[in-house]
């Protein structure tokens, strides 16, 4: 009897975790992606703003699965599927598959408005974090030679759109940096003068924490300097300026630095597996999966994580958070092994652990089921949890080192401008997987 081949696309959250729980399992795992190593994307707003090395927060694929002996890794591009003859089609190969497990996540989202993306870059790669990195300490190294106070003024001022916690952390470190770490190093320009921003549409920031916390957290970021506003919309953004509307008033404030925080949407991958299966797409790109995740019209097909449209009990679909993508990638693994050894699978539910943001030194608000944590005590715990979650202790350990310096001297020594003048590597619109 042939062995039972299982493909992964996506070396995330998701898909990583469906491999490693098939390990042992007398199975051929084949994980693919476009990349060669696993990003901790939680952390990627430490490297854009100079406090972690890219190399702190990604671990090579082979690295991890290298004991795993039933499972192969491949960097490749996959660019379709045929599911009629259960076949991933690679940019110049074929993999054939029993089972398939798509889990390519999600890009930034701009609401339509995708011309914006190399004005105001989002947060979803290590590109992404590196070219905020540039554009913030750019902007100083400008600032000091400008003549002009009025537009050094504009190129001091940074908006974060998007007050969720990706925004919130942006804005709140961001802060940080000005207030301390840059202090004394410049003599003409002053980047405790710089101005910061976070808007969003929504009536208040953090909108998925209890209200008090998430009020707790505007006071903190407003102690550190930052405009928190809500109920504004983004109407346009160019090259220095940023048009805002509240309500029926509008303002434009001039800019040269954006950094984009407001939403995701689905991988490109996932219209191409609509399209194979002869569905449509769900809210934001993402592709709808049955109670056991996958694609009810074929049933060796898996979507998980943030490209998964799968909804609870309630009709609630599932954040696209990195819980929801490792239980659900732990989730199906288990379904494979059963579904060979015929035993019934219960539909995916999703424990909610509870939701966490720092907003800063000694500063975030966590939820952990009934108890609500704010402080000092909810920022050891964000780190704990953090630091736990990373894949190899070797990160881990340079993590924490990093981490103690950085709060013992305010330092953070990854502030290397790098690729100046270049922009970004890589548009959302050709991310492929």
């Amino acid at each position: 009897m042939a062995i039972h081949r299982v493909v992964i696309v996506g070396g995330g959250f998701g898909g990583l975790n469906a491999a490693q729980s098939l390990r042992g399992a007398d199975l051929d795992v084949t994980l693919v992606d476009r990349r060669n190593f696993h990003l901790f994307q939680p952390l990627l707003y430490q490297v854009a703003t100079g406090g972690l090395s890219p190399s702190n927060i990604a671990v090579p694929l082979r690295s991890i699965v290298r004991r795993q002996a039933n499972c192969r890794v491949l960097m490749a591009d996959v660019i379709g599927f045929d599911l009629a003859n259960k076949h991933v089609k690679l940019a110049d190969d074929e993999l054939p598959y029993d089972s398939l497990i798509v889990a390519t996540g999600s890009r930034t989202g701009y609401f339509g408005k995708n011309e914006w993306a190399d004005r105001a870059p989002g947060l979803k790669s290590i590109e992404d974090a590196l070219e905020i990195r540039r554009r913030i300490l750019t902007t100083f190294e400008a600032a000091e030679q400008e003549q002009d106070p009025v537009r050094r003024t504009a190129m001091m001022t940074f908006i974060v759109v998007g007050g969720g916690p990706t925004g919130v952390e942006l804005a709140g470190t961001l802060a940080e940096i000005t207030l301390h770490t840059l202090r004394s190093e410049f003599r003409r320009c002053q980047p405790s003068d710089a101005r910061i921003l976070l808007l969003d549409a929504a009536p208040r920031v953090l909108g998925t924490f209890p209200e008090d916390l998430a009020a707790d957290a505007r006071r903190k970021l407003e102690g550190i300097h930052v405009e928190v506003r809500t109920h504004t919309k983004v109407v346009n953004v160019d090259d220095r300026s940023v048009t805002l509307q509240t309500g029926e008033q509008t303002e434009v404030i001039a800019t040269d630095t954006v950094l984009w925080a407001a939403g995701v949407e689905a991988s490109p991958l996932g219209r191409i597996l609509a399209e194979a299966a002869g569905c449509e797409t769900a809210r934001g790109g993402r592709v709808a999966v049955g109670p056991e995740l996958h694609l009810v019209s074929h049933p060796d097909v898996y979507v998980i994580g943030d490209l998964a449209y799968a909804v609870d009990a309630q009709g609630r679909p599932y954040p696209g958070v990195a819980p929801v993508a490792i239980q659900q990638g732990k989730f199906v693994a288990n379904s494979i092994r059963a579904k060979l050894k015929n035993r019934s699978v219960e539909p995916f539910r999703y424990h909610d652990y509870g939701n966490m943001a720092t907003i800063g030194r000694s500063a975030a608000i966590a939820q952990l089921g009934r108890w609500k944590f704010r402080g000092r005590i909810a920022w050891l715990l964000w780190l704990f949890i953090h630091l736990i979650q990373i894949v190899r202790f070797e990160n881990r350990l340079l993590v924490l080192i990093q981490w103690a310096w950085n709060y013992l001297t305010f330092n953070r020594s990854a502030r290397l401008i790098t690729d100046v003048g270049r922009g970004r590597t890589a548009s959302p619109a050709s991310t492929k997987t």
